[in-house]
């Protein structure tokens, strides 16, 4: 819904609101999160037995995960916390921060694994290489079918994006681990082991790298990338007697919940049609629900951005 508002000080001020239930409240990280604790367990159980260091660091990798999941399902809950006086914009911004640590924790996982290579390559270790498929396997079936719960939603969240990245690199390196083994196993080459894995936190830094960039810009205040500021001016400036737009701001009150806030210059004002119409406009042509519009009668004259 969008609601047009006029106020006597001066200006005029529109705004408009488009509030969709989010998806965040269901219970997929709570589903995921169990799973992959207990996956946690077996497959550092499975490292010992097995004498795996590979298992053993993807397990340390998995509760990185586990945390980064809480993290993101924490988040997703307050964002639907109502609003208070003194945070009047509610905690949508959770989502945001979340999906920035998130990204930093993989990172911060990628390197012990790549850490754990190293050493790997220095002091190769003879392994029960059939068991490590067995376990690894068993790690891509509980990661895929984790990362299914995350498919939807993913490309207008970066929260949710966030935790499917997080569970496509775990499954990743849960398939790595199994060609690894099975080299060994059929080969005795236990440098392919440290190999594999070099190859996997080079594939997750990869993927990681635009998760951490478009967080740390929402993170900032930036516009969200998918919205051209430069079309969203130009239209602004298109409408009927308006004679320049300054002081326009976009900017990501969460993972999904783009803002607006500009002044329009109308020498005639704007009345409450005029103000929930553009409004309207907007949120349709660039997906910006919450927009607040102030009419100016004249231009400033220390207006520098009109």
């Amino acid at each position: 819904m969008h609601a047009a508002h006029g106020h006597s000080h001066g200006h005029d001020h529109g705004h408009g609101h488009s509030h969709a239930h989010s998806e965040l409240g269901d219970k997929r990280y709570s589903i995921a999160i169990v799973l992959n604790l207990s996956f946690v367990i077996v497959e550092a159980a499975a490292g010992v037995y097995a004498n795996s260091t590979a298992l053993f660091s993807d397990a340390a990798h998995n509760l990185s995960d586990v945390l980064g999941l809480a993290l993101a399902g924490g988040a997703a809950w307050l964002a639907q916390q109502a609003a208070s006086e003194r945070r009047t914009y509610g905690y949508s911004k959770a989502t945001v921060l979340a999906a920035l640590a998130n990204a930093l924790v993989l990172v911060a996982a990628s390197g012990g694994i790549l850490w754990e290579a190293v050493l790997r390559f220095l002091h190769p270790e003879a392994t029960q290489a059939l068991f490590v498929m067995v376990t690894a396997a068993l790690g891509v079936i509980v990661n895929g079918a984790t990362a299914v719960l995350f498919v939807a939603g993913r490309k207008h969240d970066v929260n949710v994006r966030g935790a499917f990245v997080h569970m496509m690199g775990d499954a990743g390196v849960s398939a790595a681990v199994i060609v690894a083994g099975a080299v060994i196993w059929f080969t005795g080459w236990r440098w392919v082991d440290p190999a594999i894995s070099v190859a996997v936190v080079l594939l997750i830094l990869w993927t990681t790298w635009g998760l951490l960039k478009e967080s740390l810009d929402l993170a900032l205040d930036a516009a969200p990338a998918h919205i051209d500021v430069a079309a969203v001016r130009a239209y602004l400036a298109e409408q009927p007697g308006v004679t320049a737009v300054h002081d326009l701001h976009i900017w990501a009150m969460g993972a999904t919940r783009p803002a607006l806030t500009a002044h329009l210059v109308r020498p005639e004002g704007g009345d409450d049609a005029f103000l929930a119409t553009l409004a309207w406009g907007i949120s349709e042509r660039f997906g910006i629900g919450h927009v607040t519009l102030q009419i100016e009668r004249a231009r400033r004259d220390d207006c520098v951005d009109c």
